[in-house]
């Protein structure tokens, strides 16, 4: 900074130039974020709602992406899906899981039963009305016309072996109630089994496979990945 005469003969700093640009570089950046922030067209978004991007304000029409989460919208708030624009299809969804056991019970279910009754038997009919409860349990799953559900028990050394179809003609398929199904019958097996083992831990739970819909066919690798 330099110093300048003034008319009574002292001195005044004069302004310095630099202060000067970033003085004016600040209000110009500041004024840009206030602009960006009123005009939110200026950035890109995507509704995650429905997997498109959000056009909002600017007259173009959405476009789809991957990826999102179809029942979260854009202000991250839990939504139902709107399926009303699908076709109506047959639809199948399997799933499968285990409960694992100690070995007094696996004695127990091959030979003289459980002292609570049937485990196997109850877990079946309780697997298959958790199938049909499905929209009860799960909030945001749309209520379907179930047509059958299959759903087996098979004791292994060390575990009780689950699986589970499910099948529907429908707007949306039905993993979760193939899902639900097998859960349900698992919870029921620990709730047979736990006076004598209180232990038993249920594990896998997961789908095998599902058929019907825009996207088709799908079956877990045989290795078990996804």
């Amino acid at each position: 900074m330099t110093a300048m005469p003034r008319g009574d003969g002292s001195v005044s700093p004069e302004p310095d130039s630099t202060s000067q640009r970033d003085g004016v570089d600040t209000t110009r950046r500041t004024q840009e974020r206030g602009d960006a922030d009123r005009d939110p067209g200026r950035h890109d978004s995507t509704d995650s709602t429905d997997g498109t991007e959000s056009t909002e304000g600017t007259g173009e029409t959405a476009g789809p992406t991957t990826g999102g989460l179809t029942h979260i919208d854009a202000a991250g708030a839990a939504r139902m899906v709107d399926v009303s624009g699908k076709d109506v299809t047959a639809r199948v969804a399997g799933a499968s899981g285990r409960v694992l056991v100690a070995p007094r019970v696996v004695e127990l279910l091959r030979g003289e039963g459980m002292p609570k009754g049937d485990a196997l038997a109850t877990a079946r009919i309780a697997g298959i009305m958790g199938a049909k409860r499905t929209p009860d349990l799960i909030p945001l799953c749309h209520p379907l016309p179930v047509s059958g559900v299959t759903l087996d028990l098979a004791v292994a050394d060390d575990a009780v072996e689950i699986t589970a179809t499910v099948k529907t003609t429908g707007r949306t398929g039905v993993e979760m109630e193939a899902l639900t199904a097998v859960t349900v019958a698992a919870l029921t097996v620990v709730d047979m089994v736990k006076a004598v083992d209180k232990g038993a831990v249920i594990t896998d739970v997961r789908v095998e496979r599902k058929s019907g819909g825009k996207s088709g066919d799908w079956h877990r690798p045989e290795d078990g990945t996804a």
